[in-house]
């Protein structure tokens, strides 16, 4: 399937307070985590009887295509928990942040992202990590309710990256 780019923009957003689970894994086989991550978080929140406040969403604080890629599955709520040894609480810093809808293929929906940014001459809050290209707040958020649409290819996902200080 094609995938399907809505157009850039540039917004700023209020902090977002999360709970998540963070993990260090491969970028090949990281999707089967994260499948595995959404489904322990979503039990939790069951138990919990957590209340959401936005779309679930995959942050990435590391990145390494190559090497060991630095993730969190997470979901916004409006007052943090104190977690366990599993799934903490977090923050997404507020700021101004370039972001894009797509459906489909999630590097290509990254890689329009970037390729605009890079062309309107935007600097991501990012630096060079040890373990790859470190991002002060970049994520995919999941738009659609996997209940209503099973086909992951159909989903609506947003890319957001949050944009250096001016």
């Amino acid at each position: 399937m094609a995938t399907k780019l809505g157009k850039p923009k540039i917004d700023t957003r209020p902090e977002v307070t999360y709970m998540g689970i963070r993990i260090q894994t491969p970028f090949k086989g990281m999707f089967k985590h994260i499948d595995k991550l959404f489904k322990e978080m979503n039990a939790w929140q069951k138990k919990e009887g957590v209340e959401l406040a936005g779309p679930p969403f995959l942050r990435y604080h590391v990145i390494d295509m190559e090497g060991e890629m630095d993730i969190e599955v997470g979901f916004p709520v409006t007052t943090p928990l104190p977690g366990d040894e599993r799934v903490k609480p977090g923050k997404i810093p507020a700021g101004r942040f370039a972001s894009l809808i797509f459906q489909g293929n999630g590097y290509t929906g990254n890689k329009t992202l970037i390729e605009w940014a890079r062309d309107n001459g935007l600097k991501w809050d990012r630096w060079d990590d040890p373990k790859g290209d470190g991002f002060r707040a970049r994520y995919e958020a999941y738009l659609t309710d996997p209940k209503v649409e099973h086909r992951k290819t159909k989903w609506d996902v947003e890319v957001a990256i949050k944009l250096a200080d001016e």
